[in-house]
């Protein structure tokens, strides 16, 4: 599986567990919401700051979501 796909669907399970929308996930990132929208649909490629951030916000490891 290409890593953009697993990405997109490790953040997408993620913030779904802890119950958040993209919005919420989005202003605890520091991102707007429509790109996490982007991410999650594997429309977007992230940089490593972003994934960072994501992964700060949703409080796993970055290699959680790419893994």
């Amino acid at each position: 599986m290409e890593i953009e796909l697993r990405l997109a669907q490790r953040v997408k399970a993620a913030r779904l567990a802890k119950g958040w929308s993209q919005e919420e996930l989005a202003d605890r990132a520091g991102l707007h919401r429509t790109f996490i929208s982007q991410i999650e649909r594997a429309v977007k490629i992230s940089t490593i700051r972003t994934v960072d951030r994501i992964s700060r916000a949703l409080e796993v490891k970055n290699g959680d979501l790419l893994d």
